[in-house]
C-alpha cells in the first residue's frame, strides 16, 4: 500500500512540475563553445496582447536569464561581446475542444430499455466534443545573435498556458530559465 500511495505522490508530482513546453533551433554546424561574452538588445515589441511588457516582467526574465548565461560560463559584457541576446514575449487567444462524456445508461437510459450496443463506451469511445473554450497561450522566445555575422545562430522558446496575469509574471523567471538551459553550451558544475 505504501509503494502505490508512493507511486501516485511522485506521479502528481512529476505532472505539477512542467506544465510548459520548450523547443529550441540552431544553426547546426556551428560551434558555441567560442562564444564567451553576451549582452542583451532591447525586447522585441510584441503585436499581441503581453502581460510581459513591464518593468517587473522584463526584470525576472533578465535576472533569469543572466543567472542561466553565467552557469554556462558566460560573462556578461556591453563592450564587444560575441553574441547578442533578445527576447520576445507574446501572449495569444486559443480556443480548445472541451469533451462530455456520454455515460452509460444501464437498464433504464434514456430510451427506456438496455441497449449496450449504443454505449459509447462500447464503440471504445466515450467522449465528445460539446463546446469551445477560449484561453490564453504564452510564449518566451529568446535568440542569440551573432554579432560578427549580425545573424541569428539559436532561438528557444517556452510555452504554456496563461490563467493569471500576476501568475504568469511571477513564472517567467522560470520559463526564461528553462528557455536559456536549451542553449547548446553545457552548464559549468558548481
Amino acid at each position: 500500500m505504501k509503494k502505490i500511495l508512493l507511486f501516485l505522490v511522485l506521479c502528481v508530482a512529476l505532472a505539477s512540475c512542467s506544465s510548459y513546453q520548450y523547443n529550441t533551433t540552431r544553426v547546426e554546424k556551428m560551434d558555441f563553445t567560442p562564444f564567451k561574452t553576451y549582452a542583451w538588445l532591447p525586447p522585441v515589441d510584441s503585436l499581441s496582447k503581453s502581460y510581459f511588457d513591464n518593468d517587473i516582467a522584463k526584470t525576472n526574465i533578465l535576472d533569469a536569464a543572466n543567472t542561466a548565461l553565467e552557469a554556462k560560463g558566460l560573462q556578461y559584457s556591453k563592450d564587444n561581446p560575441d553574441l547578442l541576446f533578445r527576447y520576445i514575449t507574446i501572449v495569444n487567444n486559443k480556443s480548445r475542444l472541451v469533451y462530455g462524456g456520454g455515460g452509460y445508461y444501464g437498464w433504464g437510459g434514456p430510451w427506456g430499455w438496455y441497449r449496450p450496443w449504443f454505449s459509447p463506451y462500447y464503440y471504445g469511445g466515450g467522449y465528445y466534443p460539446v463546446a469551445k473554450e477560449r484561453y490564453r497561450y504564452g510564449h518566451l522566445i529568446i535568440e542569440a545573435i551573432d554579432r560578427k555575422t549580425n545573424a541569428v545562430i539559436w532561438q528557444a522558446r517556452g510555452s504554456g498556458d496563461v490563467d493569471n496575469p500576476e501568475k504568469a509574471i511571477n513564472n517567467i523567471s522560470k520559463v526564461a530559465k528553462g528557455v536559456i538551459e536549451l542553449f547548446p553550451v553545457k552548464t559549468l558544475k558548481k
